[in-house]
């Protein structure tokens, strides 16, 4: 049995890493979105004269606690993307526009997720938010991970980096969303609950030198 002083000092254990966190997500957030910002505007007036639309792309996940927020992206897809097919993609999707294979190539269209962050949504380095429909299969060990803040990046983004091609090698064409609701989610949780268990802000470090490194090759 846990005693209450070891209790106590567990949670307090827990309140300095989640406020150590916080201080390296504003650490990297606040000097990244001043950098960022010739970066961006680029980005932006691109999409804007590729295709119809807005800039951003905004669409509500599960954080933290299973609180939705409202996630900011460069969009990617046509304006009606929702409506012409499923939430994921499967390799060359044709609902994807012309910077949108640039920007998805690069995780460019992440960039504006460092609002977010600045919000505290979400943290560079966390698992992904998932959006409300996939969250109701969850099961009691996956919503589990609903525990920690959501991130930008996390060790399951790196190994499912190309997710898009995935689903295209193994998912049925008639419902791609089975393949991704029963295998790739699953896995994905699985890796993410796993790291965000024993994760440190020396191993989210770690994490985010591994995405720039998968990035760049």
């Amino acid at each position: 049995m846990i005693s209450v002083a070891s209790k106590n000092n567990l949670s307090e254990q827990t309140v300095a890493a989640s406020a150590t966190r916080r201080m390296l997500d504003l650490l990297l957030a606040i000097p990244a979105m001043i950098l960022l910002l010739p970066v961006l505007a680029i980005v932006a007036v691109w999409i804007k004269l590729d295709s119809r639309g807005p800039v951003f792309f905004l669409q509500e996940r599960v954080g933290l606690g299973g609180r939705t927020f409202r996630i900011f992206k460069f969009r990617t897809m046509v304006t009606d993307a929702e409506q012409r097919g499923t939430q994921i993609t499967i390799g060359r999707d044709p609902r994807i526009t012309r910077s949108g294979h640039f920007l998805r190539k690069y995780r460019f269209d992440e960039l504006p997720q460092l609002f977010n962050v600045l919000k505290g949504e979400m943290s560079i380095v966390g698992p992904r938010p998932e959006v409300p429909r996939y969250v109701a299969f969850y099961t009691d060990e996956q919503r589990q991970i609903l525990a920690f803040r959501p991130g930008i990046t996390s060790p399951a983004t790196i190994e499912f980096s190309n997710e898009s091609e995935v689903l295209s090698q193994h998912a049925d064409p008639a419902d791609p969303e089975a393949y991704y609701r029963t295998e790739l989610m699953p896995a994905k949780l699985a890796i993410d609950l796993h790291y965000s268990r024993q994760a440190t802000v020396w191993s989210d470090c770690g994490v985010i030198v591994r995405t720039l490194v998968r990035l760049l090759t």
